[in-house]
């Protein structure tokens, strides 16, 4: 095999007298890749050929590479990198290597081939084209993908986030992580071009184009039993690896997804975990901190909705066999997990949340037991806001309210009806009528009717 020809950052990396363990098994990945054969022989011969000299360690290390995989991990130089770092021959070559004070030099890089992506997403084989795609310069990109961290200390006018905690009575805060707006941007960009093209399960319903919280209530009408449980700090609990995973299961590269992920995700910085107000149990309080204290899904970035029910596909799909096992259906909606069936389920309704509930913490994730219930047909039964004892319906207490508030508004004028103190109230209402319309047509389009009586 011809040597590789060296870019200019290998020929600066070649020149490093002592290179690290990580530099030598990068290197061997590259050379690996780049060879013309996946056979013991062919890289053999590349890593004989990038260190100038044939080393007897090298077939071990063949041998280990191709136990580990079949065919070239051709995305994925960094994951090959670290099977070459957990090769013992390679171990027992740097060990006797730095007893005899001879490190083991490289005489050259290969340069491993581009590869293409799956189908279903835009090819982006380097961090220059990811770079490109988003029209930043490949500083601009490092910055915003924050690989070393340095958000979590930086002062608040560097800071990527902005950050507003919300106090519950009675329940633990909840803290809005709210992008900066050239990030937001980015991640608007990520969202609409790399994200969307994704396939989702169908059990997914919040926040995915033609699905709703009434499509997802729509699957649980007419059950003898309705199950509804609720997962605890939901974004806070999806990992980057997660996030990451999803990323290369969909076809990006490996250095396109480890920056993809970094544009995503983000760590909390001490200083607002600090001021987090009262509001819930010490166990609760302690489990939330912990969470946002580590990279996570920010909740307030474009992008977390989708990559949050991206890495709950492996969730979904558990849980959907979960409850066939009980002849049952599911849905989730964000956060909210909903199962339905009949008198299997039933019957066994507390088994059958244990084993939901063992499977959510086996996705890393956990119920919020607060918000566990179990409604039979005798009471009403509701999905995500939705009644569904025979159809889709809205709640009779909650359509007299809002009934006789555009009633109210309409007979003595809406000063006076803003209660709430709404900044927009009359955007408020229409939003509020726009929720009933979704549910059930009719009743919608008598309240909008009321609502044009107003005069603003």
């Amino acid at each position: 095999m011809k040597p590789s020809q060296p870019t200019a950052a290998a020929s600066v990396l070649v020149r490093i007298p002592h290179p690290s363990a990580n530099t030598v098994a990068t290197a061997l990945a590259h050379a690996f890749l780049a060879a013309g054969d996946w056979s013991k022989p062919a890289l053999t011969a590349a890593g004989a050929d990038i260190l100038g000299a044939r080393r007897r360690w090298l077939g071990p290390l063949a041998s280990h590479v191709l136990r580990n995989y079949h065919r070239p991990p051709a995305d994925a130089p960094r994951e090959l990198a670290a099977v070459v770092l957990g090769c013992p021959a390679f171990g027992e070559a740097l060990a006797k290597a730095a007893t005899q004070r001879r490190p083991i030099k490289l005489a050259h890089l290969a340069v491993a081939p581009a590869v293409a992506q799956a189908a279903r997403v835009p090819r982006l084989d380097t961090v220059a084209d990811l770079a490109g795609m988003l029209a930043l310069t490949p500083g601009e990109l490092e910055w915003f993908a924050d690989p070393r961290h340095w958000n979590r200390t930086a002062g608040p006018r560097l800071q990527h986030y902005c950050y507003q905690w919300r106090s519950r009575p009675g329940r633990v805060p909840r803290l809005l992580e709210i992008p900066q707006p050239r990030l937001r941007t980015l991640q608007r960009t990520i969202l609409r071009e790399l994200l969307a093209p994704i396939p989702l399960h169908d059990a997914a319903h919040g926040f995915v184009p033609g699905r709703s919280a009434v499509s997802g209530a729509a699957m649980h009408t007419g059950a003898d039993v309705v199950v509804s449980l609720d997962l605890a700090a939901f974004f806070a609990h999806v990992s980057p690896g997660k996030v990451f995973g999803v990323l290369r299961q969909a076809g990006f590269t490996e250095a396109v997804a480890h920056r993809l992920t970094g544009l995503c995700t983000h760590a909390v910085p001490v200083g607002v975990l600090a001021e987090m107000p009262p509001g819930g149990d010490p166990a609760s309080r302690f489990a939330l901190r912990q969470a946002l204290a580590v990279a996570h899904l920010p909740q307030g970035a474009p992008t977390s909705p989708m990559l949050a029910n991206l890495a709950l596909r492996r969730l979904d799909s558990r849980l959907s066999g979960w409850a066939g096992a009980f002849d049952a259906v599911y849905s989730r909606y964000a956060d909210d997990l909903a199962f339905s069936g009949g008198a299997e389920l039933a019957r066994r309704a507390d088994a059958f949340i244990r084993g939901a509930g063992r499977i959510v913490a086996d996705e890393g994730h956990s119920l919020n037991g607060l918000k566990t219930r179990v409604h039979k047909a005798g009471v009403r039964q509701t999905v995500t806001g939705v009644v569904v004892n025979e159809r889709t319906n809205i709640a009779r207490a909650e359509f007299d309210q809002l009934k006789a508030v555009v009633h109210n508004c309409a007979a003595h004028g809406p000063e006076g009806q803003n209660r709430g103190g709404h900044p927009d109230f009359r955007a408020h209402l229409l939003g509020r009528i726009a929720w009933v319309s979704s549910v059930h047509p009719a009743r919608g389009a008598r309240l909008r009717a009321a609502f044009d009586e107003i005069s603003w």
